[in-house]
Order: C-alpha cells, then structure tokens, then sequence
C-alpha cells in the first residue's frame, strides 16, 4: 500500500541504512500526530495545514475518499523551519529530502490512523500507543 508497505527497504539487496532511516522517519512522522507530540497531535497539525491553506489536503486523508497529494514544499510550508529541522536530525536526512519523504508517508499514515473517516475525539493517543497501532495493522 504505498510508502507504508512493510516490504519497502526490508527487503533484499542488504539495505538496512534505507530501511532504519524509513524506520525513523516512520517514529518522526507519528510523533507529529501523537498528542503529546510538540505540534499538539493530529488536531494541532490539522489547524497547522489549515493555516498554510492546506486544510483540505489534510481532510482528505482523514476522510474516507481518495488522499490529495501534498508536496515537500507544501510540508515545509506546514511544519516550518524548527520542526522540519528536527525532524531531519531526527531521521538523518537532508531538510529537503526529509519535506519530500514524509510528503509521501504522511497522508497514507494518516488515512491509515483514521479508519472511519474522522479524527477521533482526544486525539490519536501518545507516540508509544500511535506505534503499536500502527506495528498491529502492518500484520
């Protein structure tokens, strides 16, 4: 299903630099959604995307319909220069190549966290909860 597929990176040709740095982004992108992530979880990245007039992007992987792709410019856009800096410490990766990644991760993720086509009330939990959801549904 996408970037998300669990064979991507872990798969022959011994790739694990791609596949642990796949694996950070993975932890960096939940903790943007987690509620006790430093953009105030899903609720506060969703008013993030709706201030950089991207709140329909946003909708639409929550909602059930097709996701609306969003490019790393846009992800720049919506995180700023702090959070996207982290995020590239975080994951090891150049700031630009970080953006175009989790442009590509975050809206399957999200579509993927919200089943039912809404943000559930109280957020989407804390990041160990948001992992071990996600580890579950990869099975």
């Amino acid at each position: 299903m996408g970037y998300l597929d669990p064979s991507v990176g872990a798969s022959g040709g011994g790739q694990p630099h791609l596949f642990n740095t796949q694996t950070r982004l993975l932890q960096a992108a939940l903790s943007l959604l987690a509620n006790n992530g430093q953009t105030g979880g899903l609720s506060g990245l969703t008013e993030r995307f709706q201030i950089a007039g991207l709140g329909n992007v946003m909708q639409s992987w929550i909602s059930q319909g097709p996701n609306m792709p969003i490019s790393g410019d846009e992800i720049e856009l919506v995180l700023g220069d702090g959070h996207l800096q982290q995020l590239a410490e975080e994951t090891g990766l150049p700031q630009n190549q970080a953006a175009h990644q989790l442009s590509e991760m975050l809206p399957d993720l999200v579509d993927r966290l919200t089943p039912n086509g809404k943000a559930p009330h109280g957020g989407l939990g804390d990041l160990g909860f948001l992992l071990g959801e996600f580890m579950g549904n990869q099975k």
